[in-house]
């Protein structure tokens, strides 16, 4: 991947952002990367964190491929770390771990050992850099505010319904579920966030989700980065996405793909929340090669549902097959309380 030329706006940004996670002139911040990674993010979040007078060093890690599948830009769960322990215990030591690999630490065996040494880790979208310019969070801290009041609806609410005219019908048990959000910069010891931030979602426990999923035209599948033209219809049973309806290649892919990891775990969910980032765009992903894009403002774009399968520590579960799946035009309701309407989201 070719360098960029670094623009000073995007510089800008990602102090403003590192400032916004509190770092101080002396703090440790470690740039984390892989062979995949966007050169230029690395650099930005490398001459951002000596702007601010931290002590920076990078580790950079060589990209696993699984065995089989052509292309793992969209897990959802990174396997970079390799579980080396010189390299988990630099990162917990760290004050700040700016992630840049493809996928992030969301989901990595080592994350929880990061987290407890103390570091925060900063999540940066491998996303072209005007993206993540122009998604830096308010300054006023409204997003932060609007991401919280929705994580304590999910957490107060036993059950998500979400329905569609397209023919989604989807019921979803909160009992035993873990709620979080994110805003795009963390300022707490041992928490982990994503810039682009704006979603509020939920892990349920396992055996939690049962219905029809109705992906219609317009719609996203993010491990394609595609608009699905054709519809699909998911059923889900338990958990698990029992049959893959559809007549059309994007039916067709999906189910071939998701055969080809060889994992039950893979048809399982992940996990479901709404977007709140009211300057994140669904159309966004039109304007973008596919390797200047990883998706993350489709997943917060304000109003959309998202339906994740894959890893869930909540329920027991990791494997590297994974959705994003963005939904259009959905209504989600919180023991019956509209949180979004059709796609809108609701005050």
């Amino acid at each position: 991947m070719l360098q960029e030329r670094i623009e000073p706006a995007w510089l800008d940004a990602f102090e403003a952002v590192l400032r916004r996670c509190a770092v101080q002139p002396g703090d440790v911040v470690a740039v984390l990367s892989e062979s995949q990674s966007r050169p230029v993010l690395v650099e930005l979040a490398r001459l951002a964190a000596a702007r601010l007078g931290a002590r920076v060093f990078g580790l950079a890690m060589p990209s696993v491929f699984a065995r089989g599948i052509p292309q793992t830009r969209s897990t959802g769960a990174s396997d970079a770390l390799q579980n080396i322990a010189p390299v988990v215990a630099a990162l917990a030591g760290s004050t700040l771990v700016v992630d840049c690999t493809v996928e992030g630490l969301m989901h990595a065996p080592e994350l929880p050992a990061i987290l407890k040494g103390g570091a925060r880790v900063l999540y940066v979208s491998n996303e072209h850099p005007e993206a993540i310019a122009r998604l830096a969070p308010p300054d006023d801290g409204s997003l932060e505010s609007l991401v919280k009041e929705h994580v304590k609806r999910l957490r107060a609410a036993r059950e998500m319904r979400v329905v569609s005219e397209a023919g989604t019908d989807l019921v979803i048990s909160l009992q035993g579920a873990v709620a979080g959000g994110n805003w795009g910069y963390t300022t707490r010891p041992g928490t982990m966030t994503h810039w682009p931030g704006g979603l509020a979602l939920a892990f349920p426990a396992a055996g939690s989700v049962n219905g029809r999923l109705v992906l219609a035209p317009g719609d996203v599948n993010l491990t394609f980065k595609r608009y699905l033209e054709q519809p699909v219809t998911l059923a889900i049973e338990t958990d698990y996405v029992t049959r893959i309806d559809g007549s059309g290649v994007d039916a067709d892919l999906m189910r071939s793909y998701i055969a080809a990891w060889g994992d039950r775990e893979a048809y399982a969910v992940s996990h479901v929340g709404y977007g709140l980032n009211a300057a994140a765009r669904w159309d966004s992903m039109a304007l973008y090669d596919k390797r200047d894009c990883n998706g993350t403002e489709l997943r917060a774009f304000a109003g959309n549902f998202l339906y994740s399968t894959g890893a869930n520590e909540v329920a027991g579960r990791h494997t590297l097959g994974h959705f994003d799946l963005p939904l259009r035009h959905c209504t989600v309701t919180l023991d019956g309380e509209p949180v979004v309407e059709r796609g809108r989201l609701l005050p």
